[in-house]
Parts: structure tokens; C-alpha cells; sequence
């Protein structure tokens, strides 16, 4: 078991999903993006390795920041070593300062991954490796590149040389300790880290309000009445969001709803939410929505943010950017879960909820006191 720390965005996530071979967590340019310790399961030869991936260490301004802080610190004390990553610079920066400071006090075994290899040449390496040699005595420093791959093979004998004998703690086939419906939850956030700027993604949370999936005798009654509105409409493909805030998202969803602009879905969540509570309305999949469909999973999400400026801004104009961020998230969640997904989205406001104890934990944030 290893956990992997470092400041934000230095492609401790990257790397986690490179090793295990699936998208275990978010990743975005923006930091931050990871809140939780995320468990991501491989093998390698004879070996179970488990990777912590944790927070990027800041200074916290947010009790959010704290809790993410917390689990940093947290992750380091019970594996049976720590990989610190850090970037190809000259000096050692504070961050990794304070990580070696908690490394030496825990006394774990640690190796230093120097990332982003691909981004300077080999000679420049040295001076970087150097400095960090005379300053902790590393089990071993290794230049790597999370997003190429360099480095990998080198890495993971080093990893497998701190195994210990032991019972075997996830089944085979098995890459994160993660539940669906927070994975799908990550997703959703993922895409408004990426679809957002400034300070609006860091102020939301994603919560998954219903996760069911239809049997498929109620998956084809539901594609038939599809089908029907479709004939009278065009072809039935993707089916953009329905509805948005106030008296235009009504139009814009009764418009979209019957006059088939994206394909002739006719929601009432879409049409009445859309009106009342700002629903991103229906999203489905790709293709037919027909009778042909075995398996729908239907997924409702409520976003949360901080402020109503910003609730305006994460739905956009008749409801353009809510739908945008609808669109990319279910075709993710829909690779992930292998079926097609039928996914609602509201977004509402929760005053700092990230000074909030009681909506940290709410949210899914609970390993640390």
C-alpha cells in the first residue's frame, strides 16, 4: 500500500489511473480537483499494489481545505510507503518541504517521483535530482512522465520491493474502492472543473440524488413511447437537456420537448423542473430510444454552488452550459457503467457550504475529524 502525495496538480491522479488501467479519478488542469483519498487497485507480477491517491497538500482557507489537508496527512501514516511527486524545478518548493518534514517525523520508507520528465531534457534532470538527494535520503528518485508512461516499469520495481506477505484485500478485476454512485458523482464535477473558470467549480459539490436501474420490460415501454413522439418529429437521437430557470426555460424546454430539435424526448421532469428548479432535464444516451434498449440507468444529480450569481452561470443561457456539462458527463458515466443513462441535473445553492462541517460531511467528505 502506497500513498502518493504532492501539491496540487502535479499528476498524482494521472499517474494512479496510467498504473491502474482505468479512469479511477478526475483529472483536470485546474488544481484541487481531487478532494478524497482515493484507493486505485492493480497487480503487478504476484503483487496486490494498492495506491492511495490524496489531495494535492496546500495551505487551506476553507475547512474543506482542511479536511483535504487532513487526508494528506492522514494516508501517510499507515502504508508501507509514501511516493512524493513533484515537478521538474529548480528549487524544492514549500509544499514539498512540508511533505518531507512529515515524511522524516513518520519515518515511512518514501521514493521521490520527479514527473513531467517529457517537458525538459536529460541534463537538466541532474541538478533537480541532486538537490532533492541532499535533502532526504530517498529510497529511491525516479524521473517519470504519468502522462507517457516513461518511467513506469522502473517505478514499479521499486514499488513492489516494499511489498509484504499478506492476505489478498480486493477481489481480482477490482481497481477502486469507490462506490458508482461516487464515481459518477466525480464525473459530473470533472466536467464543470473543466467547462467552468475562475473560483465557480471549486465552490460546487455534486450530489446523487436517485440511482436506479430500469427492468427491461419498463426500458422498452419507454422506448416505444420515445419512438412515437420521434416518428412525428425527425430521427430520435441525442436528446438535449429540457428546461431551464424561469418563463424562457419553460419555452426553451416545451420547444425542445415537442418540436424534436434534439431528437423528440418529451420529459415532464425536464419541462416542469425546468420551470421551477432550474433541471438540466433529460440526457440520454447515444443511438435509438427504442424498444431495442435492454438496460437504462436513470441517474438524478443535484449540483451545488455557493452563490446565486454562480448557479446562473453553471446553467448559462437557456440553459446552453448545463446542457453541455450534461452531455459530457453521460457519455462518461455511460463508459463506466456499460449501459445507456438517462441523467436529470438541478443546480441549487448552499451558502459556503465549505465552511460547513455538517455539508462537508453531507457531501461525502467524512475519513477525518
Amino acid at each position: 500500500m502506497i500513498a502518493v502525495i504532492g501539491r496540487p496538480n502535479v499528476g498524482k491522479s494521472t499517474l494512479t489511473n496510467r498504473l491502474t488501467g482505468d479512469k479511477v479519478a478526475i483529472v483536470t488542469p485546474k488544481p484541487q480537483t481531487t478532494r478524497n483519498r482515493i484507493f486505485g487497485v492493480f497487480a503487478y507480477e504476484r503483487t496486490q499494489m494498492i495506491l492511495l491517491d490524496t489531495p494535492g497538500f496546500h495551505k487551506a482557507r476553507t475547512r474543506l481545505g482542511e479536511y483535504m489537508v487532513g487526508i494528506v496527512k492522514e494516508s501517510v501514516a499507515d502504508v508501507d510507503a509514501v511516493a512524493l511527486i513533484a515537478e521538474p524545478v529548480d528549487s524544492i518548493g514549500t509544499q514539498e518541504e512540508l511533505l518531507i518534514q512529515h515524511i522524516e517525523r513518520i519515518g515511512v520508507p518514501a521514493v521521490l517521483l520527479i514527473n513531467k520528465i517529457d517537458t525538459l531534457k536529460t541534463k537538466q534532470m541532474l541538478p533537480i535530482i541532486d538537490r532533492y538527494s541532499k535533502r532526504f535520503a530517498f529510497d529511491a528518485i525516479i524521473p517519470i512522465s504519468a502522462k507517457s508512461g516513461d518511467g513506469m516499469a522502473q517505478l514499479l520495481e521499486v514499488f513492489d520491493s516494499f511489498a509484504v506477505e499478506g492476505p489478498q484485500l480486493f477481489p481480482d478485476g477490482m481497481t477502486t474502492d469507490q462506490p458508482e454512485k461516487q464515481i459518477i458523482a466525480e464525473i459530473i464535477r470533472e466536467k464543470l472543473l473543466l467547462c467552468m473558470e475562475r473560483e465557480i467549480p471549486h465552490g460546487t459539490a455534486v450530489e446523487i440524488t436517485k440511482f436506479s436501474e430500469r427492468v427491461p420490460g419498463a426500458a422498452a415501454a419507454g422506448g416505444d413511447a420515445g419512438n412515437d413522439v420521434g416518428n412525428d418529429v425527425g430521427d430520435v437521437g441525442d436528446v438535449g437537456d429540457v428546461g431551464d430557470v424561469g418563463i424562457d426555460g419553460f419555452a426553451e424546454g416545451f420547444e425542445d420537448g415537442f418540436a424534436g430539435a434534439n431528437g423528440g424526448d418529451v420529459g415532464s421532469g425536464g419541462v416542469i423542473g425546468g420551470f421551477l428548479n432550474g433541471n438540466g432535464g433529460p440526457e440520454w444516451g447515444d443511438g435509438d430510444v427504442g424498444s431495442d434498449i435492454v438496460g437504462i440507468i436513470d441517474v438524478d444529480a443535484t449540483i451545488y454552488c455557493e452563490k446565486a450569481s454562480h448557479k446562473g452561470m453553471i446553467i448559462g443561457k437557456n440553459g446552453a452550459m448545463l446542457k453541455k456539462i450534461g452531455q459530457m458527463a453521460r457519455e462518461d458515466i455511460e463508459a463506466f457503467m456499460g449501459a445507456k443513462v438517462f441523467l436529470q441535473t438541478w443546480v441549487k445553492v448552499k451558502a459556503n457550504w465549505r465552511d460547513s462541517q455538517s455539508s462537508i460531511r453531507n457531501f461525502g467528505y467524512t475519513s477525518c475529524t
